[in-house]
């Protein structure tokens, strides 16, 4: 039985190849940080306000423009289509079947014209800024075409971290090694569900600006990888920010500094994330900086948050301490590797009605009654 977050990763593992496994579940070097963003929830604990009639309860709320039904968006992930063909329509379907935001990211399996085909629901974009100025500025205006009403700028990854988890599966560079590929023979469904519809994927959004040679695979991340602009700077932001009129929040912040400098920008919001443990190992959770920053920002930027995130109640706990929602990114991972796109809306659903139970358990009637003297810290 398939209950949280825990049994959808045991489920996810037996069915995936190691090598893909890892690439879903790994972290940068030692993996520290991207245990530390599990056990931080352990740091707060709940102070349940007894005998407060919160027989009926509201889980919805904005984020910007956009209405959620639940204070939940799918995290931008890149390369779904490992774990299954057309992975990335069964997620956004899910989404917006659940009622929660959707965000692609740039290196999604599927272009973000074959999202908009697929889901019906409420869809943002997120951008990683390349090299090639008209080749970004191409990227932003499909993404209008497309009918996404937000963009999510992502700041954290122009240095790819250390992974050393998933190096383990390769001989060389993009050349699985001899043992991953014999362990991919003893996953056949795997291969039925993933390789034999379409072969390797590749990436959707990018397959105009990529040569022929790296269309598919691990050719196409390390082509990518060479792409991406490494000086990205807040010149470069203010740069996007004149392209894209609608609203933007910027990804990856993770100080007060950056925070307050996101909103003298012009952006509408931030997402405080250390990239779910893969980038720089030794990072603190964006938990830990979350209260500080909404006192800097104030009231009415909007702050969302992601990396570790497994329950109902570490939602609860960070939209206590000042988040306007959170972003899921494995969990789903997991759900879509183990059971398509039924266990994904399952897995959102479950999620949803953790955070609605968790509201019932400390009195409160809407996610807006959430405030940090609900919690203890230890």
């Amino acid at each position: 039985m398939l209950l949280n977050a825990a049994d959808l990763r045991r489920e996810a593992r037996r069915r995936l190849p190691a090598f893909a496994f890892s690439y879903v579940d790994g972290g940068a070097e030692d993996e520290t940080t991207l245990q530390h963003n599990q056990d931080v929830f352990r740091r707060w604990m709940f102070a349940p306000a007894v005998l407060q009639d919160a027989s009926s309860r509201d889980t919805g709320t904005n984020v910007g423009q956009t209405r959620l039904a639940a204070p939940l968006l799918v995290a931008p992930t890149g390369y779904n289509g490992m774990l299954r063909h057309q992975a990335d329509q069964m997620i956004a379907r899910a989404a917006a079947g659940q009622g929660i935001g959707y965000i692609q990211s740039t290196v999604s399996t599927a272009s973000m014209e074959e999202i908009a085909a697929a889901s019906n629901g409420d869809r943002w974009f997120q951008l990683y800024v390349l090299k090639d100025r008209n080749v970004t500025r191409n990227l932003l205006e499909r993404a209008r075409q497309a009918g996404c009403t937000a963009l999510v700028v992502s700041v954290d990854a122009v240095h790819f971290g250390n992974r050393e988890r998933d190096k383990r599966h390769y001989r060389r560079p993009m050349k699985l090694s001899l043992a991953a590929m014999a362990d991919i023979a003893t996953h056949p469904g795997w291969v039925m569900r993933t390789l034999m519809p379409q072969g390797m994927p590749g990436f959707g959004n990018l397959k105009p600006y990529i040569p022929a040679e790296y269309q598919r695979g691990a050719g196409g991340a390390a082509y990518f990888a060479s792409q991406m602009d490494p000086a990205l700077s807040w010149e470069t932001l203010a740069w996007v920010r004149e392209i894209w009129q609608g609203p933007l929040y910027i990804k990856g912040i993770m100080t007060v500094d950056d925070a307050l400098a996101a909103q003298r920008l012009g952006a509408e919001g931030i997402v405080l994330s250390n990239h779910g443990g893969r980038q720089l190992d030794g990072t603190h959770s964006p938990m830990l900086v979350l209260p500080a920053v909404r006192a800097a920002v104030g009231p009415d930027f909007s702050v969302l948050i992601d990396s570790g995130f497994r329950r109902g109640t570490d939602v609860v706990k960070a939209l206590a301490l000042g988040a306007d929602a959170v972003l899921l990114g494995r969990p789903l991972l997991y759900a879509v590797a183990a059971g398509g796109e039924a266990l994904v809306a399952s897995t959102i659903a479950t999620m949803k009605q953790e955070i609605d139970r968790t509201l019932a358990q400390l009195g409160c009637r809407s996610v807006k009654e959430l405030h940090a003297g609900l919690l203890h810290r230890v």
